[in-house]
């Protein structure tokens, strides 16, 4: 064994570790200790091509001296993390016209030709960065090294030492461009990342017996599932059997001829090689290999490739067959993989015609035909056609076309817009904020600048995964929600220490939320309640009721609709808590606004447009989202929450017959004063009262306050004292604290990232230092004011795992957030409460050397 400060032969004892020379020469020294066949390598450190890259090279002939004279090496990268990425690889690093002469007298001429030629233009594209162009087409080597003369005005290097000390300044260098830095920081690498660098002998992979090169896993692609996929390629080397047509399969199939017709044992040495790694590196791992004249060498070995239901599926059933623990199967998963798995996806092999991008404000995918209104999107749902439902912006009154539609695309907004938040809920793709689509709604056209005009009812597909829409329809994988990912779903909820529950505002909702299994409810938003054509009806005869009595009246008539709502809701949830937030948007929401609305209005209201009109300008307020909406309106206009509060308890008394007692929750909105819970609380304790007398029967319930206001969570501690519980509603609350619009932030939210003014959007991740303060202030305040009251979220922020980890920490009870993103919560909560419950990290147990990733 050599080893030097500068580089280290890769033996198994050797003193190689993944923080100092990366994973890839970590790995390769574990496939030594298994005894594998690995090609003579040797490992630079990270140290090493840190001082290359600024100009100091290594003894090359000391390094070149460990593979012996005329040998050929390749150069592969090898950062800390396979997912950090560095240079490609390059091969026959050596290769002179001595060792072709040689190679030729071995081989043939043919091959050693293509050898050469391989890596003349190699070294000239990928290390000198000379111009591609001039070295494609059939040439030869001879004209190769004449093109680079050309170029370089010099010689083609003959001497060994000097191409790998240009292949190893090129490789550290690229490493350290801005490009490469970004590329790695957003796979979360560290700004100091280092890269080492392995030297390995090559095995040529040509040869008169069974010669060539191949990758092979054992696992599918897809599913996970058991099964040999990989490629073999005659007389071939390093990756190119996955790209060419000729490659062969690697067992026998119909299709084909496979490299198990003619090498059987050495394909029975994989499949033993492959099974040795999976239990004692703990991972289905991709085998790189050459053969040749029928001898076996594995190059290089990592996690296999894999989709996000294979990566579940790999690591439940590593688990099941005792390979890993449960706990650590759960830690491997990153928590918004699952994404992938509860929607339609577009088939990442499938060809994409991007029209443009937007903001991935919800995940998934969907193809259907472009409608413009929420009236045409009912029209084709009707008719059982698929639909894209392209708004400016969305608002309640789109909440049925929403429901609708397969998709939603506005040009407006950010990832908690009124449509992004809706559409999480509902589980439907949505790309908000594409700022560069023209929308025209009264010609209704779709125009993208540089494209063709797209009309109603041409066919578009809407990533909300990528935040891409795309021409036509696209080819999709189906979600998956039974086998591993269940598994890892009740494993999970075992581990867990925190609440998780949907926000869930119909009984599909809730329905959905209870297939992925919540702990409850913990928003319900009644108002989305009040979009049906019948009830809006209603509603906007109450709307334009003058006196209290008429109000009444008109809301007489909700009673009962609301009251078989909240019915049927509290069954579905089998005593599970219902949080029931009270009314909260302004009025105005529930108007039209357009000529044609106000005027189908009047018609059913048998007033007059002008007077219609007069009573919509009457509501319309500057700044509607601070004007008079929640508790404001609540105590304004008292007899809407007078009508919910008695539908609750009616409701519950129903739901309560034969079966578990409901307690039902009820949450008010937008609180920012004591003596506002003060007075709702007297109305709604009223009606209770009335309520139990009414009916002859005893029921309980909690009166809580949504802390959506900085003054809420600034005085937690005198609102607490009239409450059960304080749900902190992160979106208003982001909102509030700066002053900035959910819906408009999106235009320049980006920039302000880049430049560093915030370090994420903070409606997408929580600010922790600002809000995170208030939190922490309103729950400390509130607590003390009143020990024993539950504390939770429910904004949209409550599945992402940042604020599970916040959550645990500032002694939340739960989080509760739309019901597509409860796995991703549940799997972060275990995750995390997993971590705590290790008892030191694996550098501290000296485990390295059997961790592989």
């Amino acid at each position: 064994m050599l080893t030097t400060p500068d580089f280290t032969e890769i033996t198994p004892t050797a003193d190689v570790l993944a923080t100092r020379h990366g994973s890839r020469a970590k790995c390769l020294q574990r496939l030594v200790r298994l005894d594998l066949p690995v090609p003579l390598s040797v490992a630079l450190s990270f140290d090493t091509v840190r001082q290359i890259a600024k100009g100091k090279i290594p003894n090359m002939a000391a390094l070149l001296g460990v593979f012996g004279e005329g040998a050929l090496v390749s150069v592969r990268s090898s950062s800390q993390a396979a997912d950090w990425g560095g240079p490609g690889t390059i091969l026959n690093v050596g290769m002179n016209d001595a060792v072709a002469s040689r190679l030729a007298k071995l081989h043939g001429p043919d091959a050693a030709d293509a050898l050469y030629l391989s890596f003349i233009k190699a070294y000239a594209v990928d290390v000198l960065r000379l111009d591609a162009d001039v070295f494609e087409g059939p040439i030869t080597p001879r004209l190769a090294k004449t093109y680079f003369e050309d170029e370089m005005e010099e010689p083609f290097p003959q001497d060994p030492t000097v191409q790998l000390t240009e292949v190893l300044r090129s490789m550290a260098r690229a490493w350290e461009g801005t490009t490469a830095r970004l590329l790695r920081q957003a796979q979360g690498a560290p700004a100091d990342a280092g890269l080492g660098l392995v030297v390995q002998q090559m095995a040529l992979g040509i040869g008169q017996g069974a010669s060539g090169s191949g990758v092979v896993q054992f696992v599918s692609v897809d599913r996970g599932a058991p099964q040999i996929t990989g490629r073999f390629l005659p007389q071939g080397q390093g990756r190119a059997a996955l790209n060419e047509q000729d490659a062969q399969f690697i067992e026998r199939d119909a299709r084909g001829p496979a490299l198990e017709d003619i090498c059987p044992e050495q394909v029975e040495a994989l499949r033993k090689a492959a099974a040795l790694m999976r239990t004692r590196l703990r991972e289905e791992m991709q085998i790189e290999f050459t053969l040749m004249n029928g001898e076996l060498f594995i190059l290089d070995a990592v996690r296999s490739t894999r989709s996000a239901r294979a990566e579940v599926a790999i690591a439940v059933a590593l688990a099941e067959d005792g390979v890993i623990s449960r706990e650590e199967a759960m830690t491997r998963i990153p928590p918004f993989t699952l994404n992938q798995l509860l929607h339609r996806q577009v088939d990442a092999r499938a060809a994409r015609d991007v029209l443009t991008k937007g903001i991935a404000a919800a995940p998934g995918a969907a193809s259907g035909k472009i409608v413009f209104t929420a009236e045409a999107a009912q029209s084709a749902a009707s008719q059982g056609e698929a639909c894209i439902l392209v708004r400016r912006e969305t608002s309640p009154e789109d909440i049925r076309g929403m429901h609708a539609a397969h998709a939603i695309l506005t040009e407006r907004g950010g990832m908690t817009s009124h449509a992004a938040v809706i559409a999480r809920g509902l589980g439907l793709p949505c790309v908000s904020g594409a700022t560069q689509l023209q929308l025209n709604a009264r010609k209704k056209t779709l125009t993208v600048p540089g494209r063709k005009v797209f009309h109603e009812g041409d066919v578009i597909t809407v990533d909300g995964s990528s935040g891409e829409v795309l021409a036509g329809v696209a080819a999709m994988i189906e979600p998956a929600l039974g086998g591993a990912f269940a598994k890892l779903m009740d494993w999970a909820d075992a581990a867990r220490d925190i609440g998780i529950r949907a926000n869930a505002d119909t009984v599909e909702d809730a329905t959905m939320a209870q297939r992925f299994g919540v702990d409850g409810i913990g928003l319900c938003r009644t108002e989305h309640m009040f979009f049906d054509p019948i009830r809006l009806t209603v509603m906007r005869e109450m709307i334009f009721a003058e006196e209290p009595g008429d109000r009444t009246a008109a809301l007489d008539r909700l009673l009962p609709m609301q009251r078989d709502d909240f019915t049927e809701l509290f069954e579905l949830m089998q005593g599970q808590p219902v949080c029931i937030r009270l009314f909260d948007p302004p009025l105005h929401e529930f108007l039209p606004n357009e000529r044609d609305g106000i005027r189908a209005m009047a018609e059913a209201m048998d007033m007059p447009v002008s007077r219609v009109a007069s009573r919509i300008e009457s509501l319309q307020e500057f700044n509607p989202m601070l004007g008079m909406r929640g508790v404001r309106l609540g105590i304004t206009v008292p007899e809407i929450y007078d009508m919910q509060a008695r539908a609750i308890f009616e409701a519950t008394i129903a739901a309560s017959e034969g079966g578990a007692p409901v307690v039902p929750e009820i949450m008010i909105p937008l609180v920012s004063a004591k003596r506002e819970v003060e007075l709702v609380k007297a109305r709604v304790d009223a009606v209770a009262s009335a309520v139990r007398a009414e009916s002859g029967k005893a029921f309980d319930y909690r009166l809580g306050v949504m802390v959506e206001t900085p003054r809420a969570a600034l005085r937690a501690g005198e609102i607490a004292e009239s409450c059960a519980f304080l749900s902190f509603g992160t979106n208003d609350l982001t909102q509030m604290t700066y002053g900035l619009s959910r819906d408009d932030a999106g235009r320049f939210m980006s920039t302000y990232v880049q430049q560093g003014v915030f370090p994420e959007d903070p409606f997408q991740r929580l600010d922790t230092e600002g809000v995170g303060e208030l939190l922490h202030l309103g729950a400390e305040r509130g607590r003390a004011a009143r020990p024993g009251l539950i504390l939770s979220i429910c904004g949209e922020h409550g599945g992402h795992p940042d604020l599970i980890a916040f959550s645990r920490t500032a002694g939340f009870d739960y989080v509760s957030c739309s019901p597509y993103r409860v796995p991703v919560a549940k799997l972060a909560a275990a995750q995390l409460a997993v971590q705590d419950r290790a008892p030191a990290s694996a550098a501290d147990c000296g485990a390295e050397d059997d961790e592989l990733l």
